[in-house]
């Protein structure tokens, strides 16, 4: 126990356990079984000075003492700071605003209970529309309602992302991509990102600021943090997924190459999401002609299909198959080569959804002309081949 709360039945709990166990739908002492709710626990300052005691003694076995955890946000107290945040804002006061809105974010981070009681008592609508109504303030004020909201992440708030998803919270937003800190900017991606996600219409109200695509796009050719450039990517996903004429402006902005270096050499996550924005940049006329121009392409993409995971392989396989019906004789010999063909018939026999069954069986079949070219195999990739006896 860290933080050890007594219910009233007399039992206690620690009380991340405890609430863990309520969030999951129970209502109930797990001892006893008698009614129980969060709001019933409380602090037990004797066991948790026993618990600190006994780690001071054992210090020399390496045991760290136990904070004094802090006293839990309550409902009430929440809707207080969050109704002074909302006043603030609407009188212009910058001082008490940031105050304010520094006082949310740490009291998010410092807990998760803390942080799902402002998200329940509306804090991210508050304050994307803090954010929203301080888009003529310092670019400090901005940055703090905006580090503020990225605190409460994750959260399923439709008014909020109404409210940063509005011309004058996108132009904010653009502001502190363009001009803010790293960490400003990291939050700035972030927010761009759950705000494309949400819909199509807001997806198209980003790609019409492109100071916001231009950002996105400089994240990735310029990464300031793997998190910012992660964010960037599944933001440029969204933004790809809907309007595919972005797809020109970010293959202009010459995203293709930093891409495929990524997918040289980087994580599970990251390469899953550069693959997904690579496939995306194909959709358009320019993309497939840079990617076609590069001696990485067919290589780097081809290694990944099997390699990495279900979702890479099939980004992998639509990318090649767009490449081979644009590019034509050369992809596909060159596809050949480094023995994509093989990877393909792994793949039809392991299995896979119908529209990637469906391209890897076309591309198989422009493929077969160039029987000729199939003797650079790479055998560990037929591993988990089965063959009969």
């Amino acid at each position: 126990m860290k933080d050890p709360v007594t219910a009233p039945t007399g039992i206690t709990y620690d009380r991340q356990s405890i609430e863990r166990w309520l969030d999951m739908g129970n209502a109930t002492c797990p001892v006893t079984n008698t009614t129980l709710h969060a709001e019933n626990l409380i602090p037990n300052h004797t066991i948790r000075r026993m618990i600190q005691n006994w780690c001071v003694e054992n210090s020399s076995h390496g045991i760290e003492r136990v904070p004094t955890p802090r006293i839990p946000l309550t409902p009430r107290e929440a809707s207080e700071i969050l109704s002074s945040i909302s006043s603030a804002a609407h009188l212009r006061d910058g001082e008490r605003f940031l105050e304010l809105t520094r006082k949310v974010k740490s009291l998010a981070k410092e807990s998760e209970r803390n942080r799902c009681c402002l998200v329940s008592n509306g804090a991210p609508s508050v304050l994307a529309y803090a954010f929203r109504v301080s888009a003529g303030e310092t670019l400090e004020v901005s940055a703090e309602a905006l580090a503020a909201m990225v605190a409460l992440l994750p959260f399923d708030d439709e008014v909020a992302v109404s409210e940063s998803g509005s011309s004058e919270s996108l132009d904010s937003l653009a502001r502190i991509l363009k001009y803010g800190d790293i960490g400003s900017r990291l939050d700035a991606v972030l927010i761009v990102n759950k705000v494309a996600a949400s819909s199509r219409v807001f997806a198209k109200a980003v790609v019409e600021n492109r100071t916001i695509v231009e950002a996105l796009a400089e994240h990735v050719v310029k990464p300031i943090s793997t998190q910012a450039t992660k964010a960037s990517l599944v933001a440029t996903f969204y933004l790809l997924s809907s309007e595919e004429a972005v797809a020109t402006e970010f293959v202009n902005l010459g995203v293709i190459l930093p891409i495929l270096e990524i997918l040289v050499d980087s994580d599970k996550s990251m390469v899953e999401k550069a693959l997904a924005v690579f496939n995306g940049l194909l959709n358009c006329e320019e993309g497939r002609e840079v990617a076609c121009r590069n001696a990485l392409t067919i290589p780097v993409v081809a290694k990944k299909m099997l390699r990495v995971s279900e979702m890479a392989t099939e980004f992998a396989v639509s990318a090649l198959w767009k490449l081979c019906k644009s590019c034509g004789a050369e992809c596909l010999q060159e596809c050949l080569q480094v023995g994509v063909f093989q990877k393909l018939l792994l793949l039809l026999q392991v299995g896979c959804r119908d529209q990637c069954k469906e391209r890897a069986t076309e591309m198989l079949k422009l493929m077969s002309g160039f029987g000729e070219k199939l003797e650079c195999v790479d055998t560990v990739d037929f591993r988990g081949l089965n063959r009969s006896l």
